[in-house]
């Protein structure tokens, strides 16, 4: 079986484990994550990078550091991970969903403003795939209206938006870093904090609520529970493994646009011939060929090719179940209009394996895909 995904080593993520543990510190905030950290701010440009045990804890700062309260309503496509949502339903907001533009399956830019009410307190741009959102234009909209943007660049990271990496844009934005994401650590993720201001509340957030990071910089003379927080830390021994990876983030991110642009040519044939839809990668974005799908014609379309193509042993999926028609979406969340695009899009798209080590069976994948998809025309 050819899986969907197959996590990565690139080379030295057991030894700086074993490093992690002979210098004693398992706990978080050791010598590699302050490595990865300084990575992070050294090639997003952001403020101040704060590792977690997960984008979803990220995500959860982020809805704290936006002071988030009941009632208010924030901005966001449907076509996500329950973790977009969730870090704002947990501080009893309401996830108003907003449709996606057809071409890149990001947030529609063009129907923001009219989602906006008196509640509303804050936009969430996901970039989906590593292609980054209209960002120009929701920021444009955000300060015109004095809403915070947090970029959910859960799939993006190495990628960039006219030339400023994804999660670096808006005032907040955070990063995976789980074992289907291009730089791994198994689970793990990361807040990238852009405006200033946030930054000191984050460290207490991160730590339980505490001003422990104060203590160690010697700005107090003990530290106390002074705020909110909970335990967001990863452990030393994720950021140990995600140090190996950020040192050869570059090498990765080549290898998979190569996977990419070889799908990409494997299937132009069929595109011109309107039998699939090739992503879409907008001018001025830098995409990290996080996946590769293919829009189908129909829902039954792409279940006849998911069940062909594991008969020939080959491992490919769907994406998300929108968010709007799942059970607790429609009960928590509300609509900005009708969805069209995300119901249509949601049913037809197919995502085709793509991780490093792939390459000696691409062309399996790609001769299957092939002859599935010309025999149906």
């Amino acid at each position: 079986m050819i899986p969907f995904n197959r996590p990565h080593l690139v080379g030295k993520e057991l030894w700086y484990i074993a490093q992690a543990h002979a210098k004693g510190q398992m706990a978080g905030d050791g010598s590699f994550t302050k490595q990865s950290q300084a990575w992070l701010e050294q090639r997003t440009g952001c403020r101040k990078a704060l590792l977690t045990h997960s984008c979803t804890a990220a995500l959860e700062m982020a809805a704290i550091l936006a002071d988030i309260q009941p009632g208010d309503e924030v901005i966001l496509p449907s076509y996500t991970f329950v973790s977009t949502a969730n870090a704002f339903v947990l501080r009893g907001a309401v996830p108003v969903f907003v449709d996606i533009r057809p071409d890149t399956l990001n947030l529609d830019e063009r129907l923001i403003e009219s989602a906006i009410t008196p509640r509303t307190r804050a936009v969430v741009p996901v970039h989906y795939g590593g292609v980054g959102c209209a960002m120009d234009v929701i920021l444009n909209l955000a300060e015109r209206h004095g809403l915070l943007v947090i970029e959910d660049a859960a799939q993006g990271v190495m990628a960039s938006y006219q030339g400023r990496p994804l999660g670096s844009i808006g005032h907040l934005g955070t990063l995976s870093f789980h074992e289907t994401k291009n730089i791994i650590s198994g689970e793990g993720g990361a807040l990238l904090i852009n405006d200033s201001t946030l930054a000191e509340r984050a460290e207490i957030i991160r730590e339980k609520g505490t001003n422990r990071s104060q203590f160690f910089r010697g700005q107090v003379d003990k530290y106390t529970w002074v705020d909110i927080g909970s335990s967001y830390l990863p452990g030393e021994i994720i950021a140990a493994f995600l140090w190996a990876q950020m040192e050869e983030a570059d090498t990765i991110t080549a290898r998979r646009l190569a996977i990419w642009e070889r799908y990409h040519a494997a299937f132009e044939s069929l595109e011109r011939a309107g039998r699939v839809r090739r992503p879409v990668i907008p001018q001025g974005c830098g995409h990290n060929a996080h996946l590769y799908s293919l829009l189908l014609q129909d829902l039954d379309d792409r279940t006849a090719f998911i069940d062909a193509m594991k008969q020939s042993g080959i491992h490919c999926v769907f994406h998300y179940v929108p968010l709007h028609s799942a059970p607790h979406g429609q009960v928590v969340g509300r609509t900005a209009g009708n969805l069209p695009v995300t119901d249509d899009l949601a049913d037809r798209l197919v995502r085709l394996p793509l991780w490093l080590g792939l390459e000696d069976q691409q062309e399996q994948v790609i001769a299957a895909a092939l002859a599935l998809l010309e025999n149906a025309r």
